[in-house]
C-alpha cells in the first residue's frame, strides 16, 4: 500500500465538472450570500463552502490539491479577519496575495533551476524540460497578471462590482488562459520521461 503506482491507482479521478463544481462552488455561495445579506455573510459563507468542497475533494479523489488547499488556507485567514475587523478590504485582497504567492513561487523556482509545475502535474502529463519552463514561465507571469487586476478592480468598484467580478470574471480569465496553454502542451508532450 506504500508503493507510489498503487497508491496512485486506488485514488479515484474526478472529473473536469466534478473539479469545476468544487473550484465554482464556494464562489456561487460567495456571491449568493453577499447579494442577500451582505459581504460579511458572504464571506461567513464562502468560509463555510471552502471548506465544505476540500472535503468533498477529499471523499472524492482522496486527496487535496495543493493549490485548492493554499487558497483555503488563505480564504479562512482573510475571511476571518474580515469577520473579526468588520472590514471587508482583508477578502479584497486575499486573490493578490494568494497570485502574487504562486507566481512568486513559480518563477522563483523557475529562477533557482526548478520547475516547479512539474511536481504539481507531472504524475498527469509527460512534458519536455523546455516544456515545463514555458509553462510554468507564462503561469508565474500570469499569475502576476491576476494580482494586478485584481488590485485594479477592488480599488475603483463598489464591494458588489468586485464580488461579480471575483466571481464572474477572475475565474473565467483562468480558464480561458489555461486552455490556450494546450498548444504549448501539445507541442512539448512527451511519450518518454525526458528530462526526469
Amino acid at each position: 500500500m506504500s508503493d507510489d503506482q498503487g497508491t496512485a491507482a486506488e485514488k479515484p479521478a474526478l472529473g473536469p465538472f466534478g473539479k469545476l463544481a468544487i473550484e465554482a462552488g464556494p464562489l456561487l455561495v460567495f456571491f449568493a450570500g453577499n447579494a442577500f445579506a451582505g459581504i460579511y455573510v458572504g464571506t461567513g459563507a464562502f468560509m463555510v463552502a471552502t471548506v465544505a468542497a476540500l472535503i468533498a475533494a477529499y471523499v472524492l479523489e482522496r486527496r487535496i490539491a495543493m493549490m485548492p488547499l493554499v487558497s483555503a488556507v488563505f480564504v479562512m485567514f482573510f475571511g476571518g479577519l474580515t469577520i473579526w475587523f468588520n472590514d471587508d478590504t482583508f477578502i479584497k485582497l486575499k486573490p493578490t496575495l494568494v497570485s502574487v504567492l504562486f507566481g512568486a513561487v513559480l518563477l522563483g523556482g523557475l529562477a533557482a533551476g526548478k520547475k516547479p509545475l512539474r511536481a504539481v502535474l507531472g504524475h498527469v502529463m509527460e512534458m519536455s524540460d523546455e516544456g515545463w519552463r514555458k509553462l510554468t514561465l507564462r503561469w508565474g507571469v500570469f499569475f502576476f497578471f491576476l494580482a494586478a487586476l485584481n488590485e485594479v478592480v477592488w480599488r475603483n468598484v463598489t464591494t458588489d462590482t468586485w464580488v461579480s467580478f471575483k466571481v464572474f470574471g477572475l475565474l473565467p480569465i483562468t480558464m480561458v488562459f489555461a486552455i490556450a496553454q494546450s498548444a504549448l502542451m501539445q507541442k512539448y508532450m512527451t511519450g518518454d520521461d525526458e528530462g526526469s
